[in-house]
């Protein structure tokens, strides 16, 4: 003992050069565990380069004696595990009773258990610990046990890349934590426990590096990685290539060590010889991995924020949320509850029904997510209160209940390729955009953008940031990663989604928009000498609407009189506008550059006027096809007089007169044209609301899809269950039927009005009865029976609810015992009587054959009195 003392006092002092970088091994076990343990030990060769730390299930009252039992199987040493004590190699830790044991930095610690006897789970709070903290190194083993106590932590085993092995549930004593972990579908390896050394050895060689700094790749790594997504796009439909390279390498190498493949040519052979491993790399790749109110203090800053997003709600208006990339469904429902919580709170006496539309790539997780069936082991992180509400307890573990699962919808659905979810309240999208390429989440930040209503909330993953849409997103609680949708213009157009299967691996990365530059003391300076010296100026488009305005314009523009007009024709003062229209149609059709000089607009002082130049802008700029339109203001020269006769004055007369018609038809065309480009206008935003509309229609039309289908694959479901009950139910009546013939004894069933419901085959040799007299009176019914009181007794049998029982004789002189009894339901309901017919036929004759031996035996008695002396004639 003084050794062993000695060897952890100088284990203890060294925490700091504690070695750690070799695998470490959690095994979970149960109920039978025992002989299992004893089977793995047996098989692991000494030295195994691991380190073994044993959980199980013990009883905290009792002192354990695992260490001594294991040690007989071992060659190396077994030890029950104490506090701070460092994890060494090739050595198995045992967890100590009435304790729960956890790794950090390579370093064991226990802890006090926080949950009363029979809800512990210590298999799940070792195996989260050991992946967080050796990550890669992590491996998980589950054996023989009771319940499903390690299923969520070989789930965050595996999320860390770490290996998952399960014993086989037909090798298990008890099959029901190896089945939970299949059915959940963790398992790497499913294996007896015989061969688990042999299978962690094996991954231990063909496992992948685990770097600091991964190296670039080589082309060829490049082009062979390209192949895989290739077949996974053909094989499964789904487009891996704006997954980051990391991700798909390492659950590539991870998978490749499983198989024992050193070379990742020779696996992508392996995938195209056995397409089951493509559906296993394609689980692989989307990391389905949650639980329940997943870093629980971002839950209640979210619950914290709902009030202000219900605050003047309208009744009846739904609350709709996306959870993209849902898996199981424990997101979604974590996101109900807490919406239900928040709306009888703050909305009590509102009526606001709850959308929560959740959807995955993975077409078995959303099943199992309909399903709404989870493991006991969600006890450790759904609060109590939430688990008495929300939850039922069943057989096999806790089940949502109906006010909950009627307010999820689940679909399939592709985020990076079909449309999304829209006029949404809450988006949680949670620990998904980690995997993908930084140009994808720019690409998805506008998309959240525009699915979400104005002041909706964005909630992300711990480990996720808005990046630089600031100007489509405000914190709300950035330590939460909490966001709030602001209003932008970029809402009223829907971002291009990316197109189908892109080209893999082009490299190239969307250019991220770049942000605003802030105003500089240049900018207000340039700004302040154009309004001081740049000439009045306007912008406007083709058909002369303006759109910016440049300087002091009132001498040559001014509002026309009437509803507001900003077409620069209307605005234009008397005197330059022919003039104008004339050069700005001269602009449109082929000029680039005019200017119109001498203009006398109404107002100008005498001897001055205006030059007006003309510039259609081009580039590839927004302004390009526009036309600016600049004032200059010039003075006019001076009159000459002319030499010469003047014209006659009835001719000047006559050409002035023209010149006003030619005025006055120009001025009605204009107006004309002006009334008809508003009425387009007004077409134009009319149809463009009623194709809002459409849109709006279209969404809402494939929101109900999506629900009707959902609807109809939960019918599916619950109709394959009646199926079931109705299988079941006709061969129930088909054992009853056989009974009964089987009892040879006649049987009829009558409800309470006396009408035939049921025969057996007996009976017709009793009554007339064919199988159209159900539903007949018995009375009408002919019989052998002659029994004139049959419907008395029945009658009274339903009345005082006591059996009557008689023999009665037919017309052939057979016999039957008629009992009548009262017919009950399950729920204990008068509901007709049960009529049996023995046949006592034999027994009647019998019974008569016995009266007439009786009565001659007594004959000769009596003759014998009367004859004392035995005279031989007397008998």
């Amino acid at each position: 003992m003084s050794n062993n003392r000695g060897e952890r006092e100088a284990r203890s002092t060294s925490l700091e050069q504690a070695d750690v970088a070799f695998p470490v091994v959690g095994i979970g076990a149960s109920a039978g565990g025992l002989e299992a343990l004893e089977e793995l030990f047996t098989h692991t060769p000494h030295p195994s380069g691991m380190a073994f730390v044993v959980i199980q299930h013990l009883d905290p009252t009792r002192e354990g004696m695992m260490p001594e039992l294991l040690q007989r199987k071992t060659a190396m040493p077994v030890a029950e595990a104490e506090d701070r004590m460092p994890v060494l190699k090739d050595h198995v830790y045992v967890i100590p009773p009435n304790h729960d044991i956890s790794i950090l930095n390579g370093v064991l610690h226990l802890l006090e258990p926080s949950a009363p006897r029979g809800l512990r789970l210590p298999v799940d709070f070792f195996l989260r610990s050991l992946a967080l903290d050796q990550q890669e190194r992590s491996i998980g083993v589950v054996l023989s046990g009771m319940g499903s106590d390690g299923t969520l932590g070989l789930r965050a085993v595996k999320e860390k890349g770490g290996l998952v092995l399960v014993q086989d549930p037909r090798t298990a004593k008890c099959d029901s934590m190896p089945a939970s972990a299949i059915e959940a579908g963790l398992a790497d390896i499913v294996a007896p426990v015989n061969e688990i050394p042999t299978k962690i050895l094996a991954w231990l060689q063909h496992r992948p590096l685990v770097t600091k700094q991964k190296e670039p790749e080589p082309e060829g790594d490049q082009a062979t990685l390209e192949k895989a997504v290739i077949l996974l796009r053909e094989h499964s439909g789904h487009d891996f290539s704006r997954y980051k390279r990391n991700t798909l390498h390492r659950r590539m190498e991870r998978r490749m060590g499983i198989h024992q493949i050193d070379r990742i040519e020779a696996y992508i052979r392996y995938l195209r010889e056995n397409p089951q491993e493509l559906d296993l790399l394609f689980k692989e790749l989307l990391i389905g991995v949650t639980r329940f109110f997943r870093d629980r203090a971002n839950w209640d800053c979210l619950s914290d924020s709902l009030p202000k997003l219900l605050a003047g709600r309208p009744s009846h208006h739904p609350l709709r949320a996306w959870v993209p990339g849902c898996s199981t469904g424990e997101e979604a429902y974590s996101l109900a509850m807490v919406l239900k919580e928040s709306v009888d709170k703050h909305l009590p006496d509102a009526h606001c029904p709850i959308q929560v539309f959740a959807t995955d790539l993975d077409k078995d997780a959303i099943a199992r997510a309909r399903a709404a069936l989870f493991p006991e082991n969600i006890a450790t992180d759904v609060p109590p209160d939430r688990l008495e509400r929300f939850f039922a307890r069943t057989e096999h573990g806790y089940r949502i209940r109906t006010e909950i699962r009627e307010m999820v919808v689940f679909a399939p659905q592709n985020l990076l390729m079909d449309p999304p979810f829209t006029k949404l309240d809450i988006l949680s999208c949670r620990n998904l955009l980690i995997y993908l390429e930084p140009g994808m989440q720019q690409l998805l930040m506008p998309i959240f953008h525009y699915s979400l209503n104005p002041g909706g909330i964005l909630f992300l993953g711990s480990s996720e940031t808005i990046g630089e849409f600031t100007s489509l997103f405000s914190p709300i609680d950035a330590n939460a990663r909490l966001y709030r949708s602001l209003e932008s213009k970029e809402r009223l157009h829907p971002p291009e989604l990316p197109a189908t299967f892109g080209k893999a691996g082009s490299g190239e990365e969307p250019e991220p928009p770049k942000a605003k530059p802030a105003p500089c003391l240049q900018s207000l300076a340039e700004a302040q000498v154009l309004r001081a010296y740049a000439p009045p100026a306007v912008l406007v488009d083709d058909k002369g609407d303006i759109l910016y305005i440049s300087g002091r314009t009132g001498k040559y523009l001014e509002p026309a009189a009437g509803k507001a007009n900003w077409n620069l024709f209307a605005m234009a003062r008397e005197g330059m506008r022919n003039k104008l229209f004339a050069g700005f149609q001269k602009v449109l059709r082929k000029e680039k550059h005019i200017t119109v000089r001498q203009l006398q607009p109404d107002g100008m002082p005498k001897g001055k006027g205006v030059d007006v130049e003309m510039e259609r802008l081009g580039g590839h700029t927004e302004l390009q096809g526009l036309i600016m339109i600049v004032f200059h203001d010039v003075a006019l020269p001076k009159e000459v007089k002319r030499q010469g006769p003047l014209p006659d004055q009835p001719q000047v007369e006559e050409l002035k007169r023209e010149l006003d018609e030619l005025r006055e038809d120009a001025r009605l065309t204009r107006e004309n044209m002006q009334v008809t480009q508003e009425q387009l206008s007004s077409t134009n935003e009319e149809l463009q609301s009623a194709n809002e509309e459409l849109q709006s229609t279209n969404e809402e039309l494939m929101t109900s899809k999506e629900e009707m289908q959902s609807l109809n694959e939960e019918l599916q479901t619950v109709n394959a269950e009646l199926q079931v009950k109705v299988d079941e139910l006709s061969q129930t009546s088909s054992d009853m039927k056989n009974l009964l013939n089987s009892t040879d004894i006649a049987t009829v069933f009558l409800d309470n009005d006396l009408n035939v419901r049921r025969f057996t085959q007996c009976a017709t040799t009793i009554f007339k009865l064919i199988p159209r007299d159900v539903g007949r009176p018995i009375t009408d019914l002919s019989t052998r029976l002659m029994y004139p009181e049959m419907e008395t007794d029945i009658r009274d049998v339903l009345r005082k609810l006591l059996a009557s029982e008689k023999p009665v004789a037919t017309s052939d002189g057979c016999y039957f015992a008629v009992r009548i009894m009262p017919y009950r339901t399950l729920d204990n309901r008068t509901d007709g009587v049960v009529i049996t017919f023995t046949d006592i036929t034999a027994a009647k004759r019998l019974e008569a054959a016995l009266r007439d031996r009786h009565a001659e035996l007594e004959k000769r008695v009596h003759h014998t009195a009367k004859d004392p002396k035995g005279n031989p004639d007397a008998t």
